[in-house]
């Protein structure tokens, strides 16, 4: 079987069967020594996926509990219907668009349109399979989590004011085409992989690519009614159950550890399970310093402890050690999510002065944070070099911000996106859903 797919360290499948082909006799089953590195990977990558499946419903209980009560069945509504859409679009164009080997229109930068993936034959035989990897339905499965957390991340900053519709035509643009496109330029060996730039599981690639698409979709949609006074106070919007947004937040750290540790991309060998390890252990290192700092910061600041900023901290820890969480110590992940949480807890009231509406803190969280941890990367990869990673960054921030804002643009001039005053004073789960979350407890 011809495999020619790019994996994210920016390996070619094709180099990969330029390898000793494996020499099976027709009447002899392979070793486990032969046929044990593609197990292996392939139980990683479904595990992996797993978790970062989970992390759906981490992001839904996150946003759920950071909105009012008056729209939390549209966030429900948004976040199950934004992965389903996800997993058709990556399906029929956004895999073989982000890898799509040999099948480049425009060299590394764009591959096919349209070319829905195949998965293995059933029961494949040893001799069929992609033994130097992985099976393509645990591949595609695993790229697929990811896609599905980069509109997670648009769905929580745009809440309380979207239209339906709207947002998830622009959801199946992003993941359909604009995602699979940028990721391509890194995890598919396309021109930022060849320029040297590092991004291990994600930091640009996912979450300030979310994170762009959102500040560009905050901009256009423009703030809450009430959000902010012509004399520039900022009037909080309490959320409805900080209980949920903390249960989505301990989700979304579990599922972290198969967002980063499946981004090693095999567990054939003593070396690659032994580096899965140290993945998941500074991953939720640098989570807890995030949290740790941001606990104390708005202690320091406020003169009260934020729960909403140790929640949003701890994710920004996260997210700042995905772009290299092998090779730090554990004090290096340490401070590197430190440092995340301090991003936090002071540009939440700076897009707050700007009056950018984010309901939930994900731009600062993906996008400030991403972008911290995509720089760090040179502190403990000797292969990475600040400019290469600033190129990476003003690229993937240029092409998304800009085409997010090109299409929120277009969306708002053909259909509108944002629901009428009426509509959003009385809460979007009546005006276009029709039913409520919690309906004992309200006028209804």
């Amino acid at each position: 079987m011809d495999m020619k797919r790019y994996t994210k360290t920016g390996l070619a499948a094709a180099a990969l069967t330029a390898l000793p082909t494996l020499a099976l006799a027709q009447d002899a089953a392979p070793s486990f020594d032969e046929i044990g590195p593609y197990i292996m990977t392939t139980l990683l990558f479904c595990m992996a996926g797993f978790l970062v499946f989970f992390m759906a419903a981490g992001f839904a209980m996150l946003e759920g509990g950071l909105v009012r009560s008056k729209n939390v069945t549209m966030q429900m509504t948004k976040n199950i219907a934004l992965y389903s859409f996800a997993a058709i679009m990556y399906w029929l164009i956004g895999f073989n668009l982000m890898y799509p080997g040999d099948g480049w229109m425009v060299a590394g930068w764009v591959g096919p349109f349209f070319s829905t993936t195949v998965l293995d034959p059933v029961g494949v035989a040893a001799a069929d399979a992609a033994l130097d990897y992985a099976s393509i339905g645990s591949d595609f499965f695993f790229q697929l989590v990811f896609v599905a957390a980069t509109a997670s991340i648009v769905s929580g900053a745009l809440a309380e004011r979207i239209k339906l519709w709207p947002f998830l035509i622009f959801v199946i643009l992003l993941t359909g085409v604009m995602y699979p496109i940028s990721g391509s330029w890194q995890w598919g060996g396309g021109w930022l992989s060849e320029a040297g730039f590092s991004d291990f599981a994600g930091s640009t690639v996912v979450h300030s690519v979310g994170g762009w698409a959102a500040l560009a979709g905050a901009i256009v949609l423009g703030p809450r009614l009430g959000k902010y006074s012509k004399d520039g106070k900022v009037n909080p919007m309490p959320g409805s159950n900080l209980a949920l947004a903390t249960l989505g937040t301990f989700i979304l750290w579990l599922g972290w550890f198969g967002f980063n540790g499946g981004s090693q991309l095999a567990m054939g060998t003593v070396g690659d399970v032994s580096d899965v390890s140290r993945i998941f252990a500074n991953t939720n290192m640098a989570a807890a310093a995030g949290a740790v700092t941001a606990l104390i910061l708005t202690q320091v600041v406020y003169k009260k402890p934020d729960l909403t900023m140790v929640l949003n901290g701890a994710l920004a820890g996260l997210v700042s050690i995905t772009a290299e969480p092998l090779a730090p110590s554990l004090f290096g992940a340490l401070w590197i999510g430190a440092i995340g949480g301090v991003i936090v807890v002071f540009t939440v009231p700076l897009l707050d002065k700007l009056k950018i509406d984010d309901v939930v803190g994900a731009i600062p969280v993906h996008l400030f944070a991403g972008i911290w941890g995509t720089i760090a990367v040179i502190f403990y990869n000797s292969d990475a070099s600040l400019g290469t990673q600033l190129m990476g960054i003003i690229a993937y921030g240029v092409f998304t911000f800009v085409g997010s804002l090109i299409l929120w643009f277009i969306l708002k001039a053909v259909m509108g996106i944002r629901v009428s005053e009426e509509a959003e004073i009385n809460g979007l789960d009546k005006a276009e859903l029709g039913m409520e979350a919690y309906p004992e407890f309200s006028k209804g």
